[in-house]
């Protein structure tokens, strides 16, 4: 026994560290179970009480529970985080392959951008999906066969070619980089628990976000550019004054050539034009529905507030696209100033009748600030009205300049504007120091802390685009798992039954080993915070049946030694000692495979490497350390050992 006693020691060891890092996952489950229960059964209660609640309110007011019990037991989320974790096709979630769009960035970064290098961007995108080359390649080649240098849009006029597309390839690297960053900063403060992000190719990124329930507000984080910024509002009679401008271009009442009047022209005929749409407003009111539309195509669509100041107009949410092509026809662009634009709300301003109507603001082109300067941004509820808001902090700069930009608008609006839409347009009372302000606008904290989480991880180098999408559900996580542990078990008692039938008392213990190979696989795995997939339980079945490979070599070896003669302490020495070699170089070879397959496989085929390659360590040590001491133990004590 004390030629065993190492041996023991290392097994013993093994087995009680596989089983103390799994101890936590057999804690975790329990909690879950009774988490499960509990929600259960305050889901029922919730419905009875408040029958005509929404999936999504229901979903909100569990996740509160569920938070509430886990604040209180701060053990729960201790032995969740140490808990052998589920990749997302065991869990549920999302899978998202997201692409930067270079062409976006290109245009950017391009010193004039007109219609031709748009529409070489546009061309060169379209070429880069359909091929491995860079983008930035592609629009080289086009610009130089129309006989265009890229210094006309690129870098300066001493720098050839070769050198800006140097610096341009860096750029769109460089974008593809801090977009992973950002990407990364954004999911680790929504709380996603073990997330994939990984590059895949030169421009696109593969997200997988397990345990994610919320389609919209997952691709909302990740698609969000987070370009924030400060825009004055236009003063309602200039506003009136171009949107009285695009109804007539609209309605047909102004030709091209008569819109091409300059400033001092359009200012003279205001007064004219406030007094014909003062008299037209009377004779309107007989006109019916149909006829006012064609005679006022524009305000028949946005319509103007008459109860307040502002010169804000609502629009049909079914309108807005509308409203959206017509402000970008050639025509209707000439007679809007160059200085201007017009935006919609984020959010609804109220609802009439079934309909959602959104506000039209027309605001400064320029902004007066960017949301560069934000350092911090905290969602809360706002004291005053109770609604969710968002307070940011500006740095240093930020603070002077909004500490400027307030001092010069008092009494005017500022139009604060996230990816193209207006959370709010606050009006200016006073100078605002400090750097502090807030976005209001929300329909709830939680898109108000979503915004907050965007905010704070700063905004996106380039646009990116969502080329493929996967959403597990949860009981289809469950399915598969009920599925693996199926096949685990089948795959088990297989490969047991035909060992024991075939090699009898040893095959006994060579299936006693498969028990310990798959108890070191799990603790390996959670012990090195890895994540537990589909295709892994795939690499553990795989494992199962090549573990008794070794087993065979060596009860073969034994048989020979037996037929020679030899007794069974020296058929089991030299069975082992023979076995060695065949044993150590297969399972090299398989492992370096492994290697190959975890280095440059992605997702699933890293999964299933990464289990096959912990199988592999774990079967050896079965086969060779445990299965030798059960045999060294039995011949010791003058067991008969049978191998069919």
């Amino acid at each position: 026994m004390k030629e065993l006693r190492f041996r023991l020691i290392l097994i013993l060891g093994a087995v009680v560290l596989s089983v103390y890092l799994l101890y936590p996952t057999y804690v975790n489950y329990q909690n879950n179970k009774k988490i499960d229960k509990i929600l259960a059964q305050k889901r029922e209660i919730i419905k009875t009480d408040n029958p005509h609640i929404t999936n999504d309110a229901l979903d909100d007011k569990l996740k509160m529970i569920e938070d509430s019990i886990k604040a209180v037991d701060p053990s729960i989320n201790r032995d969740k985080l140490k808990s052998l974790k589920l990749g997302l096709d065991l869990q549920g979630g999302m899978r998202v392959v997201l692409e930067v769009n270079t062409g976006k960035l290109l245009e950017k970064l391009a010193k004039s951008p007109d219609d031709v290098i748009k529409q070489v961007l546009a061309e060169a995108e379209k070429e880069a999906t359909l091929s491995n080359a860079s983008v930035v390649d592609i629009v080289a080649n086009k610009l130089k066969a129309r006989g265009i240098r890229l210094s006309r849009y690129y870098g300066n006029i001493r720098e050839d070619d070769s050198q800006i597309i140097s610096d341009l390839k860096k750029n769109t690297e460089d974008a593809v980089s801090r977009a992973m960053e950002i990407i990364r900063n954004r999911v680790d403060q929504y709380g996603v628990s073990e997330p994939t992000i990984q590059r895949e190719g030169t421009r696109r990124i593969i997200v997988e976000l397990p345990g994610v329930a919320r389609e919209e507000e997952a691709k909302q984080l990740l698609q969000g550019t987070a370009l924030l910024e400060f825009k004055i509002v236009k003063d309602p009679e200039f506003t009136v004054s171009v949107m009285k401008k695009i109804d007539d271009v609209l309605a047909g009442n102004v030709s091209l050539d008569s819109t091409q009047t300059d400033t001092t022209q359009a200012a003279n005929k205001t007064q004219t034009k406030k007094e014909s749409a003062s008299k037209s407003d009377t004779s309107t009111k007989q006109l019916t529905a149909e006829e006012f539309a064609k005679k006022h195509p524009f305000f028949s669509v946005a319509i103007l507030n008459q109860r307040s100041q502002t010169a804000d107009a609502y629009v049909k949410a079914e309108d807005r696209d509308k409203l959206k092509l017509w402000l970008s026809r050639p025509d209707v662009q000439k007679v809007i100033p160059d200085n201007c634009q017009f935006v919609f709300s984020a959010k609804p301003f109220g609802y009439q009748n079934g309909q959602a109507f959104y506000v039209l603001y027309c605001v400064d082109k320029n902004p007066e600030l960017t949301g560069g300067v934000i350092t911090n941004a905290v969602a809360t509820i706002s004291p005053e009205t109770s609604a969710p808001i968002v307070n940011m902090e500006m740095n240093s700069e930020g603070a002077s300049d909004w500490a400027r930009i307030t001092g010069a608008n008092i009494h005017k609006r500022i139009a604060i504007i996230l990816d193209g839409v207006v959370y709010s347009a606050p009006v200016v009372n006073q100078k605002i120091t400090g750097g502090r302000s807030q976005i209001e606008g929300m329909a709830d904290l939680q898109e108000a802390q979503l915004l907050a989480i965007v905010l704070k991880a700063g905004a996106l180098p380039a646009p990116v685009d969502i080329i493929e999408e996967r959403t597990v559900g949860p009981s289809l996580g469950q399915d598969s798992i009920n599925d693996g542990v199926n096949s685990t078990v089948i795959g088990f008692l297989v490969v047991s039954f035909f060992m024991i039938i075939y090699y009898q008392r040893a095959g006994t213990i060579a299936a006693a080993s498969l028990i310990f190979t798959i108890l070191f696989i799990l603790g390996a795995l959670a012990g090195f915070k890895a994540t537990l997939t589909l295709p892994g339980i795939a690499g553990i079945i795989l494992t199962i049946g090549m573990a008794v490979d070794a087993n065979v070599l060596i009860y073969e070896r034994i048989r020979e030694e037996l037929e020679t003669g030899k007794t069974m302490k020296a058929s089991v020495d030299s069975g082992f000692s023979k076995a060695y070699s065949a044993i150590i170089d297969s399972n090299i070879t398989t492992f370096i495979t492994g290697v190959i397959l975890y280095q440059f496989g992605t997702g699933p085929v890293q999964g299933f490497a990464l289990t096959l390659m912990i199988g592999l360590i774990a079967s050896l040590f079965s086969a060779l350390i445990i299965a030798r001491v059960v045999f060294d133990y039995m011949v010791q004590k003058g067991l008969k050992i049978t191998l069919g």
